[in-house]
């Protein structure tokens, strides 16, 4: 797709270097281009757009003033990428961007060699920028290793564990704070831009480091000089930590100030050893509704008009997010124990209205998953009742604590697992394809998984009043659109519902499989369960139907490999039981981007895939049946 006429010098641009061709006074008009450019193809595509807005003259200049791609450019989380993905190649398939195909909404190595890292989760860019400077220094390469990171994304302890460890490398990466005032107070200004410029400059370098040396044999006169400075700077820039790990802070500079950043840059370039440039954005800016709402602009799907992003109902009922939002409301006014903890996902994980109504009692921790997992087992050990709001995807981060901290002391924390499965187009980043398998394994763990939004409300209950960990996994969205129950009933531990009888076939659907496996079931006639249970299994259940039919069939969103199909295979291995089986669920590798539908009919799980793979499943059985013909 072309690019419209109306974006005269963006349309020259179709790498960095092309960008770096242009004179410095074009670059405000490049950025303005740039950025009604985004608002229009993220309107009508769907992705994130207030914190691509808040990137747009950063992005520029550090193209323009570093060497792409042998300089290796690092963002974290990656979600403000879309301005780089533009300025590298790909700005006439951004219309297409997170569909299947086009472009990733996270930067993605097998895209393009501008993407030096694949990002999707937060507080690694660092990491990864550090062991691309090692490397670099290693290969005797003068480039550098540049991370963005932002200052939300900061909060993460990987970030703090990669700072510590490159302040004592002195090799060339610059870390640059994105701090778009949703965690850090600014510190903004023409001064602070001065300064940033004044405190990368060569002046000030030169006479830091010939200082040093001077001073260097004179002990208490140097350190005396080096506390001077640091309270200078600490009176005016909060770069004190960043000082104390061996980063030479250099900040805060507007970071829609193009003509400020370029020259700070040109001068961060020439600097050697660890650099941290903290650069002040807005997310949102230059788009009113975004600048006044970011949480809301952060991600969007396909817009019409300039009203925000809404996450009302549909006419088929509330989502999995707003069933978990409500019944933690409605818990809490009933029992007093009842915490609310969440790592920085307070809007996407539906604790927007608990936070209001019981703000003693809800905790974002902030990027911090890991924590997260051991504040609730603190809490738990003192007779709280903790419940950890967090996506599937994230919860791979705290594993370490899930065992060790909580399901080896048998803790009584609940875990509202959203995004389990497939998410469509935020990719295999995001995709919760993997927690059933790891869960699984963990004793004293008990798992279930919604079929409906009613059930979702009932099993977030069941596994409060349980005394030990459990988990409740849903899919992202909506359900089938059944009715929710305000009352809350306790469901029988371990226990599986039968739904329909048949013949033959017998199929074991579990949590969001339940639908389409049921359209399949009326079709070919089978026998259905909703399995409701992952672990405890409902072992009673399972061996009556593999007794009573000749085929097995465990239907499940999630890797085939150690998930809930494996434990009805592992349980009926161990007896002996004479029937045969298929596993349907998630394939052995990773998904792309593309509407959620797409995609779990890519992988056979819509009704039309189930009954084809039964179908051939029970074309060879018939085929094994028959018998042989010795032919002289």
């Amino acid at each position: 797709m072309a690019i419209p006429a109306k974006y005269p010098l963006l349309e020259q641009i179709d790498s960095p270097a092309a960008l770096r061709s242009l004179p410095e006074n074009r670059l405000p008009q490049l950025a303005g281009e740039l950025r009604s450019y985004l608002i229009e193809t993220v309107k009508r595509s769907g992705g994130h757009l207030a914190a691509n807005l808040g990137t747009v003259e950063l992005t520029i200049a550090l193209h323009y003033v570093f060497n792409t791609p042998e300089d290796r450019l690092v963002w974290d989380v990656g979600h403000q990428s879309y301005t780089h993905k533009i300025l590298t190649g790909r700005r006439n398939a951004m219309p297409e961007i997170r569909t299947r195909l086009g472009p990733s909404g996270f930067p993605n190595r097998a895209e393009s060699e501008y993407d030096a890292f694949g990002v999707g989760h937060s507080s690694t860019s660092i990491s990864a920028a550090l062991g691309m400077a090692i490397a670099l220094a290693n290969e005797g390469r003068p480039d550098h290793a540049i991370a963005v990171i932002g200052d939300g994304a900061l909060s993460g302890g990987q970030a703090f564990e990669a700072l510590n460890h490159a302040g004592d490398l002195g090799v060339n990466l610059l870390v640059i704070l994105n701090d778009n005032e949703m965690s850090i107070s600014r510190n903004v200004g023409a001064l602070s831009n001065y300064l940033a410029r004044l405190l990368s400059g060569r002046l000030y370098s030169s006479v830091r480091e010939g200082s040093k040396k001077v001073l260097d044999n004179l002990p208490p006169v140097r350190e005396f000089a080096r506390r001077a400075e640091e309270h200078m700077k600490g009176m005016i820039v909060p770069g004190t930590l960043f000082e104390e790990l061996g980063f030479n802070y250099i900040g805060p500079v507007d970071g829609h100030d193009l003509s400020s950043l370029v020259k700070t840059l040109k001068n961060v370039k020439a600097l050697s050893g660890p650099q941290l440039l903290h650069a002040t954005t807005c997310k949102g800016k230059g788009y009113e509704p975004a600048e006044n709402n970011p949480c809301a602009w952060h991600g969007v799907s396909r817009l019409k008009s300039e009203q925000a992003p809404s996450a009302s109902a549909r006419s088929d009922g509330p989502t999995y997010t707003r069933v978990f939002g409500e019944w933690i409301c409605d818990m809490a006014a009933r029992d007093e124990r009842v915490i609310g903890i969440t790592p920085a996902m307070k809007e996407g994980s539906g604790l927007v209205s608990f936070a209001e109504r019981f703000p003693e009692r809800f905790f974002d921790v902030g990027i911090a998953e890991q924590h997260s997992l051991t504040l609730a087992a603190g809490m738990a050990c003192e007779g709280l009742k903790p419940v950890v709001a967090i996506y599937s995807t994230f919860l791979q981060r705290a594993y370490d604590q899930l065992i060790h901290d909580i399901a080896l002391q048998n803790l009584p924390v609940l875990f509202a697992i959203d995004r389990g499965g497939l998410v469509g187009p935020d990719g295999p980043t995001h995709a919760g394809s993997f927690d059933l398998s790891f869960l699984r394994c963990i004793p004293n763990m008990t798992i279930m998984a919604p079929a409906d939004e009613n059930e979702c409300r009932q099993m977030l209950y069941t596994g409060y009043l349980h005394e030990g960990p459990v988990a409740v996994r849903y899919p992202r969205g909506h359900g089938p659109g059944i009715s929710v129950n305000p009352e809350m009933t306790a469901l029988p531990h371990g226990k599986a519902r039968l739904l329909r009888k048949g013949s033959r076939i017998a199929l074991l659907a579990f949590g969001s499989m339940l639908s389409p496996a049921m359209q399949a079931a009326d079709e070919i006639g089978a026998t259905l369960a909703n399995m409701r249970y992952i672990k405890p299994l409902d072992e009673a259940l399972v061996l009556d139907l593999a007794r009573g039919h000749e085929l097995i069939v465990t239907i499940e969103e999630n890797a085939i490999m150690g998930g809930a199909g494996s434990a009805v295979n592992e349980f009926l291995a161990a007896r002996d039981e004479p029937v045969s089986i298929l596993n349907l669920g998630l394939p052995d590798r990773f998904e792309g981007h593309d509407s959620r539908e797409n995609l779990i009919s890519g992988c056979g799980l819509d009704p039309a895939g189930i009954v084809n793979a039964i179908s051939e499943r029970l074309k060879v059985q018939d085929c094994h049946r028959q018998p042989t013909r010795v032919i002289s």
